[in-house]
């Protein structure tokens, strides 16, 4: 099924983007940033939560750092999706959600611009990076020198982890440093609970790579990119969505149930009844990826809601201590 007329009138075009700023600013792809800063927050909760001073300088570097990190991943993402073809070839994209940008098959961007903007936005990371290495400690230097490598050989050659399976644990592991690398620089070390309390959201983020998937599928195996859904029977490949919930709202309880998250973060369960509905619609339409636009909001809005719910449990449970 190919993209239809209304959606195409959606994409970004030059004429309407005449003015540099938000051409630029769009190219990050502004709208999926904020499942970055729930992540952040979350690892703020967790070190203020052990009773760590909540340092507002640190944390504000952090937010902007964090989020220009994930915005020039996907503008790399974009700059290199390009080369292999696999986004020109896309014409079951969902537009917002899945085939890119689009600003450099739409002509908004040349190819060289979106990768000089990618490496701008990994400068600045690196440089703030350093002034907070130099204020929280040294340990911060691997967690964003470990975050910004897996965001680059996600889609960079030589590397492509995602075009070889390793996609979700790329996503997964990213996400996961988010939290613990924004603990890290309210706490000054490191510590498992961080980590150990990530998991479920950087598990529901993983999610919505996931089911991004599905629409670029057909694009994806002519540009010889071999991540899961494209090896597997689409109606074979939904289950792996569900797994990925079940292992991410069980490893949730789990972490109450063991005294690591306060019951009041039981609240985070919430976020699967939308991940449910996706899985649903997952499964019934994984054949017909031009329906999964209610499916991927729906699971995006899991992700943000689970690091939500579990960030207020955890400052919640500080307050009532």
């Amino acid at each position: 099924m190919s993209l239809d007329k209304s959606a195409a009138c959606s994409e970004p075009s030059l004429p309407r983007l005449a003015n540099p700023v938000p051409r630029y600013f769009l190219a990050t792809r502004p709208a999926f940033l904020t499942i970055t800063l729930v992540g952040v927050v979350l690892g703020f909760a967790t070190a203020w939560h052990a009773g760590t001073p909540f340092d507002i300088v640190a944390a504000g570097l952090t937010l902007v750092l964090a989020v220009l990190a994930h915005a020039g991943i996907n503008v790399l993402n974009d700059y290199y999706d390009h080369l292999n073809g696999t986004d020109a070839a896309n014409t079951d994209r969902l537009f917002p959600f899945t085939g890119g940008s689009r600003f450099i098959q739409n002509g908004v961007l040349s190819p060289a611009q979106t990768l000089a903007f990618g490496l701008l936005l990994f400068l600045a990371v690196i440089l703030g990076g350093l002034w907070l290495v130099g204020r929280s400690g040294f340990g911060l230097f691997w967690i964003g020198l470990a975050g910004l490598l897996i965001g680059w050989a996600y889609s960079a050659p030589p590397l492509k982890l995602n075009s070889r399976g390793l996609g979700e644990l790329c996503v997964a592991s990213g996400f996961l440093l988010v939290v613990a690398g924004a603990d890290f620089v309210q706490r000054g070390g490191l510590d498992p609970a961080a980590w150990m309390i990530g998991v479920p959201y950087a598990l529901l983020v993983t999610n919505i790579l996931y089911i991004n998937q599905f629409p670029d599928r057909t694009a994806d195996l002519a540009a010889g990119k071999r991540h899961w859904v494209a090896r597997l029977e689409p109606r074979q490949a939904a289950n792996g969505y569900s797994l990925i919930l079940l292992l991410a709202l069980g490893w949730l309880a789990g972490l109450v149930a063991g005294g690591r998250l306060p019951s009041w973060s039981l609240a985070a369960l919430l976020a699967g009844l939308p991940a449910a509905r996706a899985a649903r619609e997952l499964r019934l339409h994984a054949v017909r990826p031009a329906l999964l636009a209610p499916a991927i909001r729906s699971t995006i809005a899991a992700a943000h809601i689970l690091a939500v719910l579990t960030a207020c449990g955890i400052v919640l449970d500080g307050w009532l201590d």
